[in-house]
């Protein structure tokens, strides 16, 4: 986001808006605004000359500043707030001081730098929300980044995955939680057991995979492979089960039972696989007559054909 604003140099390539380089144009001639991690505001200006002070430096009449101010304001709820000083805000309040004096600029980019990292859990939730709110009513383009992904589930029509400057993946949430192309994505995004095992054969879409201590069928999708080869079979937690004689699964792979644990919503049960690796089943904490394990004691996982997919190692 440094980069696309301007408040760095690339050392190659360059940054292109709409077929224009902008490579080298200072921020101030750059179609996009800046929300930084820090609020970064004027401590001794109120609220209202807060918002105001990039419009100052453009040269706006009073009247068109106080008009552009006042709508803004009140399109992220700080209507009536004018004359508060920074000190005397929440830090939800604060950050939408921060993101009014960005958007005030009417910008066709709007750079977001980690603008959340600061606030409590039950905030930041609030402000998700709130910011997937305000792209919709102003309808511009949000660069939002993060560390956090339920954050980026929420608030993304996109996401992008960076790792070591790379581009690793984008594509909608849906698609890189549930069709993740790369095992990286897999492994990075969500609650994903990573299976390793080599081809025995591939017999129409699927592929008969041997674990070692278990054989598995898995959909090839668009995926090649050849037999002998590596390869990583990854599945979501929530979509494994703890398998009884009455649960009729494709897949199903012998472990010991190792622990419980409760997060709430769900319950995460870990268990060994025979090869050493520990793997999460996520269920429903709230399931009746749900059965009891006790520490080492046998256990099978199990999962649908569907619910797993096909990497190269």
């Amino acid at each position: 986001v440094r980069l696309i604003g301007g408040f760095m140099r690339p050392t190659s390539g360059a940054v292109l808006f709409r077929g224009h380089d902008l490579t080298h144009l200072p921020p101030n001639q750059r179609p996009t605004s800046m929300v930084f991690q820090s609020y970064a505001l004027f401590p001794h200006m109120t609220v209202e000359n807060n918002v105001a002070y990039g419009l100052k430096l453009r040269k706006l009449s009073k009247a068109q500043s106080d008009n552009k101010v006042g709508r803004v304001l009140e399109l992220v709820g700080l209507d009536g707030l004018n004359d508060r000083m920074p000190h005397e805000l929440s830090g939800g309040q604060q950050q939408r001081v921060q993101l009014a004096r960005s958007l005030v600029l009417e910008s066709d980019v709007l750079l977001l730098d980690e603008p959340l990292a600061s606030l409590d859990a039950k905030l930041r939730k609030e402000m998700c929300l709130e910011l997937k709110r305000l792209q919709e009513q102003v309808g511009i383009t949000f660069i939002h980044v993060t560390h956090n992904q339920e954050e980026a589930m929420t608030i993304a029509d996109r996401i992008a995955i960076v790792a070591g400057g790379e581009l690793v993946e984008e594509g909608s949430p849906r698609d890189i939680y549930e069709r993740p192309r790369r095992r990286f994505t897999a492994e990075f995004i969500g609650d994903n057991n990573i299976f390793q095992g080599t081809v025995i054969e591939q017999v129409g879409s699927d592929v008969k995979v041997d674990l070692g201590y278990a054989k598995i069928d898995v959909s090839a999708d668009d995926t090649f492979v050849r037999k002998g080869e590596e390869v990583a079979v990854p599945v979501r937690s929530e979509l494994l089960q703890l398998v009884g004689p009455d649960i009729d699964v494709v897949n199903t792979v012998p472990a010991r039972y190792v622990e419980e644990v409760y997060l709430g919503l769900t319950t995460s049960h870990l268990v060994r696989l025979s090869n050493g690796t520990e793997v999460a089943v996520r269920l429903i904490s709230e399931e009746k007559n749900a059965p009891q394990f006790r520490s080492n004691q046998k256990v099978n996982v199990g999962w649908h054909k569907s619910s797993a997919r096909l990497h190269n190692n």
